[in-house]
């Protein structure tokens, strides 16, 4: 006769009877096409990932759909996942690329219509990828960040009125004014306008209406102005919640002798300072950067990255100041070995007595025999601080 288990003896389905927020939060920890393959779990379990809020069509799942589906088979996949879906889609990441415009503008008016509050848009295709009008309907959004596209908002566009971080990377901006556009997202506290192209200019003011910023990463050939490093003192001091500022000097115009007029340090909630494409055989470049980082007396982080040197003139680099600085962390991305690199490395180690550690993220066309080079004559440096390392990575 056949053993039957008794009911006591069961074993109980903890998982499928937890509640549905909980079940969807363990979903979105999963890539999408495992969240959706869940149905084949379970009678219980066929519909659960329809109550996924968040739709990431990130690399992952673009290179499973390519190799499960092929190219054509990419919006009919999206399009059949996207009717089964239930409630809001609070947040998705879309790869812009294997998509054509008319699937693009059908994606963008689904999520306009789902109360979309976090978007990321990736295309690095030429030419770039114009986004539609729907976008800007979301008038939900919290989070864009919008990389190598097309982005022009119509004239009769009002803005984004809960928008607090906004990234426009790679960006094409075209058909509006960027700044007027920036005022009229007042609630930002992060903005990243790096390597974006427009050809008008951004007025200081209109970046200063921005009061709520804590994070901004600005390129300086943006600005309607020569640059100086009173200019640059003149924006942080009107963004009094600022933590971390990030600043590209390509293309930008520099005043000579700008750095030469004396500023209170009265910037303190500033933690953490980045420069990109700066010069560093240009003396008017790194005497503004080095204005500038004198003036942050809180700074913490510094950061330079992506450096070029069109003239190998040697910089004075300035002497060590009584004042000195609160630098805990310094990083060399891209770093090429120059005497000026050199000397700004021995300027940051003798003025911070609380530096923990400088990275040195060498440049690839650097060589093993010049690294080791620069290592020992870097080794060999005075040091503020007693236990400040130098990393190479």
């Amino acid at each position: 006769m056949a053993l039957e288990a008794s009911p006591e003896f069961t074993p109980e389905d903890f998982i499928s009877s937890m509640p549905d927020n909980v079940i969807t939060s363990i979903l979105h920890r999963l890539p999408l096409q495992d969240a959706v393959r869940t149905a084949i779990l379970s009678r219980n379990w066929r519909f659960k990932w329809t109550m996924l809020s968040q739709l990431l069509f990130d690399d992952n799942f673009v290179s499973y759909v390519l190799e499960t589906q092929g190219q054509n088979g990419f919006w009919k996949t999206i399009s059949r996942l996207l009717l089964h879906l239930n409630g809001a889609i609070t947040k998705s990441v879309v790869i812009l690329a294997v998509l054509d415009v008319e699937d693009i503008h059908h994606l963008i008016l689904f999520l306009s219509r789902k109360g979309i509050k976090d978007l990321t848009l990736t295309d690095w295709t030429k030419p770039h990828v114009k986004l539609p009008t729907h976008l800007f309907s979301c008038l939900e959004l919290k989070r864009l960040n919008i990389s190598g596209c097309g982005f022009s908002p119509p004239p009769s566009f009002r803005g984004f009125p809960n928008l607090r971080s906004l990234s426009l990377h790679g960006v094409h901006f075209k058909g509006s004014d960027l700044g007027e556009f920036l005022t009229r997202c007042p609630l930002l506290e992060t903005l990243d306008l790096l390597y974006i192209t427009y050809t008008g200019n951004v007025k200081l003011v209109e970046i200063a209406k921005l009061e709520n910023l804590k994070i901004l990463s600005l390129s300086l050939s943006l600005l309607e102005m020569n640059i100086s490093s009173c200019i640059v003192f003149e924006l942080v001091g009107s963004l009094p919640k600022l933590q971390e500022l990030g600043l590209d000097f390509l293309s930008c115009r520099l005043t000579e002798g700008g750095a030469q007029k004396k500023f209170p340090t009265a910037f303190p909630s500033l933690k953490a300072f980045k420069v990109t494409r700066i010069d560093t055989g240009n003396g008017s470049m790194l005497s503004c950067a080095l204005e500038i980082i004198r003036h942050f007396p809180n700074l913490q982080i510094f950061e330079i990255a992506h450096v070029s040197e069109h003239a190998s003139i040697p910089f004075p680099i300035p002497e060590v100041e009584v004042n000195m600085m609160e630098l805990r962390r310094v990083v060399f991305a891209l770093f090429k070995g120059s005497e000026n690199e050199v000397c700004l490395i021995k300027y940051f180690l003798a003025c911070s007595p609380s530096l923990k550690k400088i990275v040195v993220h060498r440049d690839w066309f650097l060589g093993s025999d010049e690294q080791l080079i620069f290592t020992k004559k870097l080794l060999k440096l005075h040091r503020a601080s007693p236990v400040a390392e130098i990393d190479f990575e």
